[in-house]
């Protein structure tokens, strides 16, 4: 037992703490150690605690086993990040009323800060605190949704706080909701011992929205069906380039949007070939940047036209590109994130104004802003 405890600790690289009764080592572990590629055992048991037997040696008279025991975390603080449509294509409306789109999306880092807490054993309803109180806090909200798929997809009752710090705006086209629902799915699998994969979350996240299962990509992602099929491109520009974030007072609902749209008045470009040039010229430009949805955004919302002319125009040179991000009401500026001077004007005190950047994240981790993240080559991510 002696030997095969030493051989644990050594594989565990950091287990502090280990002691013997009746044969069985009990030995904290980092809950990533339980999955395949960490120690080699049997499955995980059952029981309330992550548990991986090793058999002995034959050698060994007595039949005895290690049972090493993960002690998950019950707390954990997470960015939840944002995202822009550096182009957006309806390619079809289909039988069942949705949308076939073509887009590039991009994670950007105006986020939410999030905080999750595993309520105790005995706990059969979840908590939401949020900062702002025009957001439900029942099983519409998409926070609570993922919580629940997560327990119908894995079979952990499992049941957490989770402290919402709202920054993103709604009704913006900036999936603020969805990252919300998607960062909740990527905490709960941690706070549970990582029952699930990365692909797993990625597949049930487009059943409870189009836009969440972007977020378990890289960062950039080509993405095609409702939205929820996803597929890893390197980021088209640097993650630096400035980008400037300007959303008026009202939002716009995507429902009413998609409705409104004109399949007469779409852009015919092809959105493969408007990838491969970004991805080819590492720049965003106007002639790119062909989002479908501004027709009837702009039908509903005349003065969301307006803006937008407003800020390629005082933009000038400093702006490569100006456009709407998904379904609105954000204008999306390239190239400089100073506000042009008009905005401090009068009239336009109610807009939401800020800058952002680009993020990516690494395999097994989750989004951190830009100023905590390490500086990635264009074509780092594949």
């Amino acid at each position: 037992c002696t030997r095969i405890a030493h051989l644990v600790s050594q594989a565990a690289s950091g287990c502090c703490q280990y002691r013997l009764t009746s044969c069985r080592f009990k030995i904290p572990m980092p809950a990533h150690l339980l999955q395949p590629q960490g120690l080699q055992g049997r499955a995980p048991c059952q029981s309330s605690q992550n548990c991986i037997s090793i058999r002995p040696r034959k050698s060994f008279r007595r039949r005895r086993h290690v049972a090493v025991f993960a002690s998950a975390a019950e707390k954990l603080s997470l960015f939840s990040p944002s995202k822009v449509n550096l182009f957006l294509r309806v390619v079809r409306r289909r039988e069942d009323g949705y949308h076939d789109l073509a887009s590039l999306f991009h994670v950007i880092d105006l986020g939410d800060d999030m905080e999750f807490t595993r309520l105790p054993e005995g706990a059969t309803a979840d908590k939401l605190i949020c900062s702002d109180p025009t957001i439900p806090h029942d099983d519409s909200n998409l926070v609570i949704k993922a919580l629940n798929l997560f327990r119908c997809k894995t079979g952990r009752q499992a049941f957490f706080q989770v402290t919402l710090n709202k920054k993103v705006p709604h009704g913006a086209g900036l999936g603020g909701g969805s990252g919300n629902a998607a960062t909740t799915l990527f905490a709960a699998n941690e706070l549970t011992g990582r029952p699930a994969s990365n692909a797993d979350l990625l597949k049930w996240a487009g059943d409870i929205g189009s836009d969440i299962s972007v977020f378990f990509s890289e960062g950039a992602a080509y993405c095609t069906g409702r939205g929820e099929v996803v597929e890893n491109v390197p980021p088209p520009v640097s993650l630096d380039t400035p980008l400037l974030l300007v959303k008026p007072p009202l939002g716009l609902s995507t429902p009413m949007i998609f409705k409104s749209l004109d399949l007469n008045r779409r852009s015919k470009a092809d959105p493969l070939r408007l990838l491969s040039q970004m991805t080819q010229q590492g720049s965003i430009t106007q002639d790119l940047c062909v989002n479908d949805l501004e027709q009837p955004a702009f039908d509903n919302l005349p003065e969301l036209a307006e803006l937008k002319q407003r800020l390629t125009e005082a933009g000038g040179d400093k702006f490569s590109a100006v456009f709407m991000t998904g379904s609105g009401s954000t204008i999306v500026c390239v190239g400089d994130d100073a506000a042009p001077r008009f905005l401090s004007d009068q009239q336009y005190q109610g807009l939401f104004v800020s800058p952002a950047r680009l993020i990516v994240r690494q395999p097994g981790q989750w989004y951190v802003h830009s100023s905590q993240q390490t500086a990635v080559p264009v074509a780092a991510v594949a």
